[in-house]
């Protein structure tokens, strides 16, 4: 009996294929326009200089996946938009901050290379890089037999942004502020896991489905044009990236003590498919607590910059007015209900 020689490829890692995939990385960046000033993609690190019209810059940085989302990728076979939202859940929350994202880099684990597949993710992510106005300046692409069942892999996003001192969105909320709600596109990629169990639980068919198949592979709305915008303008004084925890988790981080927001329910203008999860069985407490609700970021503004700040923003995502800043050693009081 004759075995197979002891090599790197024979145990299930094919560099020559991971070669192929940088170069294609490489081409498919410079293409872009948003690879950096240097060629970084297949390097040993990345190189970028930081803007000369800085005059005071500090760094923000932010490192988010996709979640389970992944899996709703792999069910419908569609993997040109997964890294659209890899880059989004990256760079929204450096917009916390004040930060405009100036730099990605992204990590690929996956049992066997599929280039099909790969090409397709890569796409996204430089699509969302794009959209974000940074640059991709490389990553990292781990094949990793035994690791992963067949057809699996994760994805993860690293990116950096800048930001002037002054600028930066740091206890600038104050009392009789108020808070506004800008809209969503859907479910981002938060509250999949609970999702995919509904699913599962209710016998639903995905791929026949014309209305989960749209929705639940959308990706996450990237909302750097905007925000940076409005920041650079001095319109607002904080904001919250609406993610895994919901509205009140996530709006309590940024307010400052002595201070609490006051939210009304009856406000909120949600999507179809936060009705139809309602429909299934999901009740208002886990709503709120799990998914955005039609609610992808919220900003805290003086109530005269209103009427300026709307201008930034196209029409399907115009902020409205949810509720106010208050003096509460409570964080955050809601009010009335979803209008489901």
């Amino acid at each position: 009996m004759t075995s197979k020689k002891l090599t790197y490829r024979n145990s299930g890692v094919n560099i020559t294929k991971a070669d192929s995939f940088v170069k294609f990385i490489s081409t498919l960046a410079r293409k872009s326009g948003k690879s950096g000033d240097f060629k970084n993609i297949g390097g040993f690190g990345a190189i970028s200089s930081v803007p000369k019209e800085l005059k005071d810059p500090h760094i923000v940085t932010s490192t988010d996946g996709v979640g389970t989302k992944i899996e709703i990728a792999n069910d419908l076979n569609k993997f040109d938009t997964i890294g659209i939202d890899l880059v989004a859940m990256c760079v929204n929350d450096l917009l916390v901050q004040g930060a405009k994202p100036y730099l990605f880099l992204d990590y690929i684990s996956i049992g066997k290379i599929d280039f099909n597949k790969l090409k397709n993710l890569i796409k996204g992510i430089i699509k969302g890089c794009e959209t974000a106005e940074c640059k991709l300046v490389g990553g990292e692409t781990a094949e990793m037999p035994g690791t992963y069942t067949k057809g699996k892999f994760d994805i993860a996003g690293f990116a950096v942004g800048l930001v002037e001192k002054k600028k930066i969105l740091n206890n600038k909320i104050k009392n009789n502020d108020l808070v506004l709600a800008v809209p969503s596109n859907g479910l981002h990629s938060n509250g999949y896991s609970l999702v995919r169990y509904l699913i599962k639980k209710k016998k639903i068919n995905l791929r026949t489905n014309k209305f989960l198949k749209t929705e639940l592979i959308r990706p996450t709305k990237i909302y750097v044009k905007e925000l940076t915008r409005v920041n650079e303008k001095n319109l607002i004084n904080g904001c919250a990236n609406i993610t895994g925890g919901g509205l009140v988790d996530n709006i309590q981080r940024i307010i400052p003590k002595n201070l609490g927001a006051e939210i009304d329910l009856n406000k909120i203008k949600t999507l179809k498919i936060f009705t139809w999860l309602r429909k299934m069985g999901i009740s208002d407490k886990e709503m709120l607590k799990t998914f955005n609700c039609g609610i992808g970021f919220c900003l805290i503004i003086n109530p005269k910059n209103l009427y300026s700040l709307n201008k930034y923003f196209g029409k399907k995502f115009q902020p409205y007015v949810i509720g106010k800043i208050v003096k509460n050693s409570k964080k955050i009081k809601l009010s009335g209900k979803i209008s489901w």
